[in-house]
């Protein structure tokens, strides 16, 4: 079970963990977790090229290891990196000490004080000891559903479009599981809030 739009309850009982930017302006942030992956994280940046926009991408630290000139490639074009764990391990099934050394073993290849949870699972006693080494923990306020199977591209470009308000960060995914729905939706979610004059902006 997943929520397209972040119910309010859950940035209330965890006020610490960012979950969107309150804005004047119409902005939005774009973010992309689970790359680098070759064939669809440099497909999302020539489309960003294209559009002349930047956005955060949420990095795992094997998926780096693997792809470093795609790592490489994300900075060059001046987007924002942040931590994703090395392994994408769920915080509420692992040890504190083994989430931690995950969290610690992404950050040699991720140079970022930015991390955000995989699967957004965190237990509170971890985000308060991550928070602690200095990370702002960054979590999201739309999700784009662009890794269900059960969800079509039109309706998630439908969903994200819908929810989408000005300071939301906002979750789309560079993996090959998402790729169908992202590569269908992303563009046309750029080109309609920039049709409607907002800014993407990185984190």
């Amino acid at each position: 079970m997943y929520f397209y739009k972040t119910p309010s309850i859950l940035k209330k009982i965890f006020p610490d963990l960012t979950w969107d930017i309150p804005a004047q302006s119409k902005s939005i942030y774009l973010t992309f977790d689970d790359g680098p992956v070759n064939h669809i994280t440099d497909w999302v940046l020539e489309v960003l090229k294209d559009y002349d926009i930047k956005a955060t991408f949420f990095c795992i630290g094997k998926n780096v290891a693997e792809n470093p000139h795609l790592y490489e490639k994300i900075l060059t074009n001046k987007h924002r990196v942040g931590n994703h764990t090395y392994n994408h391990i769920k915080g509420w099934y692992s040890l504190n000490s083994t989430y931690y050394q995950d969290v610690e073993s992404c950050r040699e290849l991720v140079d970022s004080n930015l991390f955000r949870p995989p699967y957004g699972k965190i237990m509170f006693p971890q985000s308060k000891a991550i928070l602690a080494k200095g990370y702002e923990i960054i979590m999201w306020d739309v999700l784009s559903g662009d890794f269900d199977a059960k969800v079509s591209p039109q309706q998630c470009l439908a969903n994200v479009i819908k929810h989408t308000e000005s300071g939301s960060i906002v979750v789309f995914h560079d993996s090959l599981k998402a790729a169908n729905n992202m590569k269908f939706a992303m563009p046309l979610y750029v080109e309609y809030f920039l049709n409607e004059g907002y800014e993407f902006k990185v984190l």
